[in-house]
């Protein structure tokens, strides 16, 4: 445990980030900070949850907007 105390995202999920950044920016506005398919055309937590699971650049890019948007 000792290794995660200074990660920001220690004990959240990814849905959980998700979900906040969409509440907070919206789809389109997500879309146009991270371009993607899964934000873009026909956008829903569980398809973008599918990419981001099998895509680990653009689940880096939803982390670190994470972290900017909410971790200040």
């Amino acid at each position: 445990m000792e290794e995660q105390k200074n990660n920001p995202l220690h004990g959240i999920t990814l849905e959980q980030i998700l979900v906040q950044l969409v509440d907070f920016y919206g789809w389109e506005e997500l879309g146009y900070k991270i371009n993607i398919n899964s934000f873009n055309n026909n956008p829903t937590i569980k398809s973008s949850l599918t990419f981001l699971r099998k895509t680990p650049w653009a689940r880096e890019k939803v982390e670190r907007l994470y972290v900017r948007t909410f971790k200040k």
